[in-house]
């Protein structure tokens, strides 16, 4: 099986799908698979910008609009996980996964699919400290604050993706395992990004996700790809003496002459393949659901029924009766026309997506995602929004609200300089 692997696509598509088809007929060979590692940019229509974690002068609609008219056509199976610049009001319709446009397949919150034989799984999102303990507090239409924490990840997508017993082949998460630079050339990324050291993020092992080294540690998958950091690094992590050894590869985001992509032959089964639910997912899906947490408390799992086993064999039957197949893909809004000035207003509502449905109607589960937290639920003080640059053990993992925009800003000073 021949896999592209992608960094930050930012809402590209059209650049790098045909930089790949491009890279099929130079080497006469078939990509089966396209992953990209966040940042995908699912922007529908203009309402959706709204929920975009960007400057405003910097919102683009880019081109996933056309895929998801269905103008255009992604001309590979492609699986992508979220990053910290989203259209998060369209995530949290699929918080589960499921297919944002013909063919793209959002991987969820955190979840694990397979595509033929091989077990995919991914976390959504950055690590910051202070928002990992609570729960999915944050509803569209998003204020300053919750544009920024709805992309943070949770203990409790974490903590389902801890209970996977059988082995992931491929693992993607968005910013990159912490202290994952000590397994690779970590002098050769200070000289590129300087910054870095600067910031004395590595010196303090503070660069990268809490969350994201304990999923490495407890999965160990043979692959793990990352982006976020704008860069390219690759590391080996050999886990204990004679143990299984991961193939950490970090990828920069879309624009010439960068390293954005990857291309890499696994072994698997004889084609074709195609994208199917995982059964043992879908048992720890069911099986913590009934603590799904929907306020901005912390997160109790002592009522969690673990019985994963008993909920494999009910699946089973389950899927037996009508696939593994994930349900078809809905537009649940109007798309862009680029050739009408749409005002928002036109937009009612935040629709419930018919394939999320379908898909707690099948592990027989309550939609939940329209629940709205009392005001009491959520809380902010001072010590919560820490001043940009500063440090505490609440800030940023990385001490800055983003290192993308730290580099972008000084890109965009750079030309106003040269103005």
């Amino acid at each position: 099986m021949r896999i592209a692997v992608e960094g930050c696509m930012h809402g590209d598509l059209d650049t790098v799908y045909k930089t790949l088809q491009y890279a099929e007929t130079k080497n006469n060979f078939k990509i089966d698979l396209l992953l990209c590692c966040g940042d995908f940019q699912a922007v529908r229509n203009e309402k959706d910008l709204e929920s975009l974690n960007v400057p405003r002068k910097y919102r683009s609609m880019n081109s996933f609009w056309k895929y998801y008219s269905g103008e255009e056509v992604a001309p590979f199976p492609t699986i992508f996980i979220g990053g910290n610049h989203e259209a998060s009001n369209y995530m949290w319709e699929l918080y589960h996964g499921g297919w944002a446009a013909p063919n793209i397949y959002f991987l969820g919150f955190a979840g694990v699919v397979k595509f033929g034989n091989i077990r995919i799984g991914g976390l959504s999102g950055i690590y910051n400290q202070r928002h990992y303990h609570l729960g999915h507090y944050e509803r569209p239409p998003y204020n300053e604050h919750t544009i920024r924490s709805v992309y943070h990840v949770r203990e409790y997508d974490v903590h389902q993706l801890l209970q996977v017993e059988e082995p992931i082949d491929i693992f993607l998460s968005h910013d990159w395992p912490v202290c994952i630079t000590d397994y690779g050339n970590s002098e050769e990324l200070i000289r590129r990004k300087p910054y870095f050291k600067k910031e004395v993020i590595i010196e303090e092992r503070t660069l990268g996700s809490v969350a994201a080294a304990q999923l490495l540690e407890k999965l160990k998958p043979p692959y793990w790809f990352s982006a976020h950091l704008h860069c390219k690094f690759s590391a080996l992590v050999q886990h204990g003496e004679g143990g299984p050894v991961t193939k950490f590869l970090a990828l920069d985001k879309c624009l010439p002459g960068r390293p954005f992509l990857q291309i890499l032959e696994i072994e698997s089964e004889p084609g074709p393949y195609e994208i199917q639910y995982d059964e043992e997912w879908l048992a720890i899906t069911r099986s913590f659901n009934s603590v799904f947490p929907l306020t901005g408390k912390k997160t109790n799992f002592g009522s969690v029924d673990l019985h994963v086993e008993d909920s494999r064999q009910w699946l089973k039957s389950r899927l037996q009766e009508r696939g593994a197949k994930p349900f078809e893909f809905v537009q649940t809004v109007p798309c862009y026309n680029p050739s009408q000035s749409v005002s928002n207003h036109s937009f009612s509502g935040y629709p419930r997506n018919p394939q999320t449905v379908s898909y707690l109607q099948l592990l027989e589960l309550p939609y939940l995602l329209d629940s709205m937290p009392e005001p009491k639920d959520v809380s902010y003080s001072p010590a919560s929004f820490i001043q940009r640059g500063s440090f505490s053990d609440d800030s940023e993992t990385i001490p800055i609200d983003d290192v993308d925009e730290l580099e972008e800003l000084a890109e965009v000073d750079d030309e106003e300089a040269k103005e």
